[in-house]
């Protein structure tokens, strides 16, 4: 049992929250379930509920309120057995603080004078409380302005970094709820917290970054709720009565690094004799709508792997480079013993060049980390406000040997829950899938964001909207995902127009005022789409309409009655290899061809959205505009000869993929398209837009090898280029390392970018064979069409129902495939040069020759 997208539902916002189960293995189909909600002690049961739902069902009983925990299970009834299953094992939701009548708590920061416009030292805060006896229960709901990292007693409260992450902050800030139970004691208690500027009043953004982007202050907001043994509470919330003081963190940003001077530091100052150093003084109380107080939909920002260094050469007296064979997102944490006041510097990169750290691609993110020594002892120290997109280290000021066992790289991402694997026969393919893992790991820090390294990490919207399909395969996304697409609806303008990133900044001067954009602005239509098929999540696909739809307006009225989008600010097929390094919207594309070509598509895409919502009228009215921009866009964008009038791959793939043409002209197309490909010995011509169309376009029209040939090029440009240059992620730009080893000159030239890797979509359904016909997988077609020299692939996706997975092999007289369909889904089998075959749930084994000799 699961609610909304958790795994558990703690400190859970929704006050009716969705229920997912699977079914046991070799049950068939659900016919019917019973839930029971055990509340206060008392087990309320549903009864038996005919139907086959079982994923995010709606909660069958009355609704949370605050703080309510409430124990759930479930048994099914099944077309295998007349009786019902066992019940499940029991899973508990408790409710965060839904009102904000629930809040007492103030921000509480430093009450001494700070410049607004210059780097400030962070404080840190604490509370002195005593507990009168026992304690059976203790939540700490928690939240900050700013970045924050809480204790209690000394001891660490939860694992996530750069907490509460990343939102439009006036509008919604995240709190998360922590089970401190196990850190509370009967008599004098302490709690403290760290805190960080972050995104909140940090320097962010282009050009030097924007200072106090939402404010000035850096506060915490914190309740503390007790129950004691006899049933009483207490509540210990931020207010005047809380101290203030200085730490040993120096300096801190996200994009400069932190500095940490180990001889202030004391290990007990979050603990009840901690307040006799220090110098703590009362706070200074800020203000705060506590009604914008929201608990996440999603996992935390954590620590999720550890890598030593490969490598660790020392390159100077006191200089040591380390390589960790893996440009990955994250920060060192070092081990060190020295005399007080040595300065260890650790800087970061995520290539070499000339044998150096290649640092001109961070632009203004300086990526320094600084740990000054105490003198007392070994010290473990990492950095508590910052990450680094990197590879490579060098460590400064440190003379003696640097081990390899004296340095760990840190690796750190939103914890979601990994779902898609694939790999097949090619090892360079192999290894370009889990490129694109590790961009898509290194990049969803919070949001959705791009490059991890350097002075930028924004929620791009056009670049999550052609990733989508790739993300929500590999790791559960949904609920992160959600939440950023509602931060998207509120940075929405009143015309309708979709921002370029989101959450907004200042971007002067080009993307800053905010344009409408195609590619980019569709991600209002087409994100919520792909996560409604991918997760089965009709709640979201509503919630975010209104938004669609005021985007497809906006479209519509800014097209007219010619219905082509043939105006304004566009950025067309980003990134073209044939763009020149300093503007990369200048593309073989005309951008307004791509723009109306997204017009039709999302206009498409909102209509089937109103299909599945029940909303029969605006179905109809949005299916003949999307009829009417087609109809235009072949009007204007395809020659009487057949050809575009773009001339170029993406041109046609876009046309093709987006279901532009006729049937009569589909196979010209997509022979021209063909043809490019080769006249250019299958080398990459596209772009953003471009790139993860193109396969399924050549494919569709019947040139399946043309695809792989495009695949497997090894020649820049390509995606199998940057493999043999050593990349261990997705570059931003196909050549953003030249064949000669030398860094391309553009100042776009990140080495971290999961934009190019949305081809992983068609690896996962073409090469693998999996796709889903019904959302969530509820239906399922095993279709691999192998090619390119590649002879076995083994995909697997854990979908809301379970396991389904594919393992192909390709034999001397045709194919062998094992098939797994989860409990509760229908599948079909369409492997080559046979016809479909009906799968109901379980493991299958099939052979090609075998289904030919039973069709005839």
């Amino acid at each position: 049992m699961s609610f909304e997208h958790f795994p558990d539902g703690l400190g859970i916002g929704a006050p009716t929250p969705r229920l997912t189960w699977t079914l046991p293995k070799g049950g068939g189909s659900q016919e019917a379930y019973e839930v029971e909600l055990t509340r206060a002690g008392r087990a309320d049961r549903t009864g038996r509920v005919a139907g086959r739902d079982q994923v995010l069902v709606a909660w069958p009983g009355a609704p949370l309120t605050s703080r309510e925990r409430v124990t759930v299970r479930v048994r099914v009834w099944t077309t295998d057995s007349d009786a019902p299953s066992g019940w499940s094992g029991p899973s508990v939701v408790e409710a965060g603080l839904l009102d904000a009548a629930d809040w007492h708590a103030v921000p509480v920061g430093a009450a001494w004078d700070e410049d607004p416009e210059a780097d400030r030292r962070p404080a840190r805060v604490r509370k002195d409380f005593c507990l009168d006896g026992p304690v059976t229960r203790a939540r700490l709901y928690i939240t900050a302005h700013g970045l924050y990292e809480a204790e209690i007693n000394g001891r660490r409260v939860g694992d996530e970094t750069l907490a509460p992450g990343w939102t439009v902050y006036p509008h919604r800030l995240r709190y998360r709820t922590h089970d401190v139970t196990g850190h509370l004691t009967t008599g004098a208690n302490t709690i403290g917290a760290w805190l960080g500027d972050g995104w909140y009043r940090g320097k962010y953004g282009f050009d030097g970054g924007t200072r106090n982007i939402y404010g000035t202050d850096q506060s915490l907001i914190a309740q503390l709720e007790v129950t004691y043994e006899d049933g009483t509470t207490a509540t210990i919330a931020t207010d005047g009565t809380w101290r203030a003081a200085l730490g040993p963190i120096l300096t801190s940003g996200l994009y400069e690094g932190e500095t940490f001077d180990a001889r202030l530091y004391d290990p007990g100052w979050a603990t009840p004799t901690g307040a006799a150093a220090g110098g703590w003084a009362p706070v200074r109380t800020h203000s705060r709508d506590l009604g914008t107080l929201v608990a996440p939909t999603g996992p935390p920002v954590r620590c999720t792997e550890e890598i030593a260094p490969v490598e660790v050469t020392r390159t100077g007296d006191d200089r040591h480079l380390l390589d960790f064979g893996q440009n990955l997102v994250g920060r060192l944490r070092v081990t060190l013993d020295g005399p007080a006041g040595t300065a260890v510097t650790l800087r970061h990169a995520e290539v070499l060049d000339a044998g150096e750290l290649a640092t001109r691609p961070l632009r203004e993110a300086y990526a320094t980390d600084t740990l000054m020594l105490s003198g007392r002892g070994p010290i473990t120290w990492e950095p508590r406000f910052t990450l680094h997109g990197f590879r490579y280290a060098e460590v400064s000021g440190w003379t003696p040997d640097l081990t390899a066992g004296m340095v760990t790289a840190r690796v750190y991402h939103t914890d979601m829950r990994r779902t898609g694997w694939f790999e097949c026969s090619d090892p360079l393919v192999n290894r370009l899938h889990e490129n694109v893992v590790w961009s898509m790991r290194g990049n969803f820090v919070d949001i959705p964001t791009d490059c991890p390294q350097r002075d930028e990490r924004l929620g791009w919207t056009g670049d999550i909207q052609i990733f989508a399909p790739t993300a929500s395969f590999l790791y559960d996304c949904a609920g992160m995902l959600d939440s950023w697409l509602t931060d998207v609806g509120l940075e929405q303008l009143p015309d309708g127009t979709i921002p370029w990133y989101v959450p907004v900044i200042p971007g002067e001067p080009m993307w800053t005022p905010i344009h409408p954009g195609a590619a980019w602005g569709d991600v209002a239509t087409l994100t919520p789409w792909t996560l409604h098929q991918r997760f089965g999540d009709l709640a979201l696909l509503r919630r975010h309409y209104p938004m669609a739809k005021k985007w497809v307006d906006l479209v519509e009225s800014l097209a007219g009655p010619t219905r082509l989008w043939d105006t304004g600010f566009q950025l067309g097929d980003w990134l073209d290899p044939g763009a020149p390094p300093d503007d990369p919207a200048s593309g073989r594309t005309d951008r307004y061809l791509v723009a109306t070509a997204y017009f039709a598509h999302s206009a498409r895409h909102l209509a089937l959205t109103a299909d599945a919502l029940g909303n029969d009228a605006d179905a109809e009215r949005y299916s003949a505009l999307a009829d009417e921009v087609a109809e235009a866009f072949r009007h204007r964008y395809v020659l009487p000869s057949g050809r575009m009038t773009s001339d170029s791959p993406t041109a046609y793939a876009v046309a093709l993929a987006f279901g532009l043409l006729t049937t009569p002209q589909r196979q010209p197309a997509g022979d021209r398209l063909a043809e490019l490909v080769v006249e250019d010995d299958a080398r990459i011509a596209t772009g953003f837009v471009g790139t993860p169309l193109i396969c399924d376009a050549l494919t569709d029209t019947g040139h399946l090898d043309i695809a792989y040939r495009l695949l497997l090029q090894t020649e820049c440009p390509s995606w199998l280029y940057t493999v043999t240059m050593g990349a261990t992620t997705i570059w931003e730009r196909w050549d953003s390392l030249r064949p000669d080893g030398t860094l391309n000159p553009g100042g776009m030239t990140s080495f971290n970018h999961y934009a190019l890797g949305a081809v992983a979509d068609w690896l996962h359904r073409v090469v693998g064979g999996i796709t889903a016909t019904a959302p969530g997988y509820r239906k399922i077609t095993f279709r691999p069409r192998p090619g390119g020299g590649i002879t076995s692939a083994q995909t697997r996706h854990e979908t809301p129902y379970g396991t389904v997975s594919i393992s192909w092999e390709q034999t001397a007289t045709g194919l062998t495939a094992d098939i797994v369909v989860p409990e509760g889904c229908e599948a079909t089998a369409e492997l080559p040069g046979c016809t479909p075959v009906a799968l109901g749930p379980g493991e299958h084994v099939l052979d090609t020759e075998k289904i030919a000799i039973r069709a005839s």
